[in-house]
């Protein structure tokens, strides 16, 4: 069956591979310390594919395709969630550009979840009841998340970001969007979206090559490509002309105040956003980084860390500090600009640069240590449209300069650009 496939090219042991019939990618990384596998199909849709009244769609038809399909589901006794009894680990989750499916589970049942991840793509069941019986979930996860601060203020924190991207609102969307969607838009999204020139296969484990493409064949090859592109999205964030600010004041027990600024920054492709990374790993990786050093050492916050996700369209670099009790914003914010201006200023020393390449070799290591954490970084490096972005990463953290890292301060860290947000616990002046 090798011959329905056209190689690609192969990236630190991962092998890409195009179906030619339908332009489904396969991307396979053999491991055989272990007779298990992980089989994971991510689609190219998230919330940035979401409009307005629509939000939430990509995450609660997340949840719907698990509810059966024509082939597989509870009536006829082999629905997916069937495979969790051969010890099978299996979850999806939703994020701004894509949305994936995955499994870790005996290598021995490998054809099977290959074939419900086929007949789920088009035949998914998609209907009423199950969005009704499913409701109660989706709502608690979204009060989950009102319910903790740091995601009440990282959502604020987007709709002040994002004026027109859809990044704007976060991935769960916001509830009336998630109670009054029809049952009609989420499948319309679903016969949008779910096709096989709109997904990526990733395998990786023990199992024969030879035997991995005849199974995919042999469920996906007759699923035709879709009739019509994939919907784009073209709307691009104007410039920021002036600094943004706002506060969140809500009553949170047991919850200190929090700062957070962020600066639009370059697309996860663009190569200036790996001079972002060093920059975020700088301030905010660990009791090393600066911002840990000024603010937590000292006493003025309880944790300090950075947002810096690569992504599909421009994202954001963000700082995050929950503050020690009694400790004023204003002094913590100051001092967060004082730390980016001495970089700017004198950059990064070569024993800093060096500390940070180790630490991100250590990290990449650990994340290609388990099967489920390869998966992992194959969906996100899909997600932003570079498949090898994470096993290309080291080499190219390490290739970024201090230079660079002061070029990319001076570009995008600008008064002007940064947005600004305040969570203070009711009851504090």
């Amino acid at each position: 069956m090798r011959e329905n496939f056209e190689f690609l090219e192969e990236v630190a042991n991962v092998k890409a591979f195009r179906l030619k019939s339908n332009q489904l990618m396969v991307l396979a990384m053999k491991d055989q310390t272990a007779p298990v596998v992980g089989f994971q199909i991510t689609y190219m849709v998230g919330s940035r594919n979401e409009t307005t009244g629509h939000t939430g769609a990509t995450h609660l038809l997340e949840h719907l395709m698990f509810k059966g399909s024509k082939n597989y589901n509870k009536a006829l006794g082999n629905n997916i969630d069937r495979m969790e009894n051969i010890g099978a680990q299996l979850n999806a989750t939703t994020s701004w550009d894509r949305t994936n499916y995955y499994m870790v589970l005996p290598k021995d049942n490998l054809e099977e979840i290959i074939k419900i991840e086929a007949d789920r793509m088009r035949n998914a069941f998609i209907d009423e009841a199950d969005k009704i019986s499913e409701m109660p979930v989706v709502r608690n996860e979204f009060e989950q998340g009102e319910n903790s601060p740091i995601n009440a203020i990282f959502k604020q924190l987007l709709a002040t970001v994002y004026q027109a991207h859809p990044y704007h609102h976060d991935t769960i969307g916001w509830l009336s969007d998630i109670e009054n969607v029809s049952i009609e838009r989420l499948k319309q999204f679903y016969h949008d979206f779910y096709w096989p020139d709109n997904a990526v296969l990733s395998v990786v484990g023990d199992f024969d090559e030879d035997d991995l493409l005849t199974k995919i064949y042999n469920s996906f090859g007759h699923i035709p490509q879709s009739d019509n592109p994939m919907p784009d999205i073209y709307t691009q964030e104007p410039e920021q002309e002036g600094e943004r600010r706002f506060t969140l004041r809500r009553s949170a027990p047991g919850h200190s105040g929090l700062v957070c600024i962020a600066w639009k920054v370059p697309k996860g492709t663009d190569p200036e956003h790996m001079a972002i990374q060093v920059l975020g790993r700088a301030l905010g990786d660990g009791k090393a980084s600066r911002l840990h050093k000024a603010l937590v050492d000292k006493g003025l916050a309880l944790s300090a860390s950075v947002f810096d996700h690569p992504t599909r369209d421009p994202g954001m670099l963000a700082v995050f500090v929950h503050l020690a009790v009694g400790v004023e914003h204003e002094k913590v914010e100051s001092i967060v600009y004082e730390e980016i201006d001495k970089i700017e200023k004198n950059g990064l020393s070569n024993e800093e640069l060096t500390r940070l390449r180790r630490s991100v070799k250590v990290t990449q290591a650990f994340a290609m240590d388990r099967i489920s954490s390869r998966l992992s970084s194959l969906n996100e490096s899909i997600a932003i449209g570079e498949w090898a972005y994470d096993l290309k990463y080291v080499e190219r953290f390490n290739q970024v300069d201090s230079r660079a890292v002061q070029a990319v301060i001076r570009k995008y860290c600008d008064e002007d650009q940064r947005n600004v947000g305040y969570f203070i616990p009711k009851g504090e002046q």
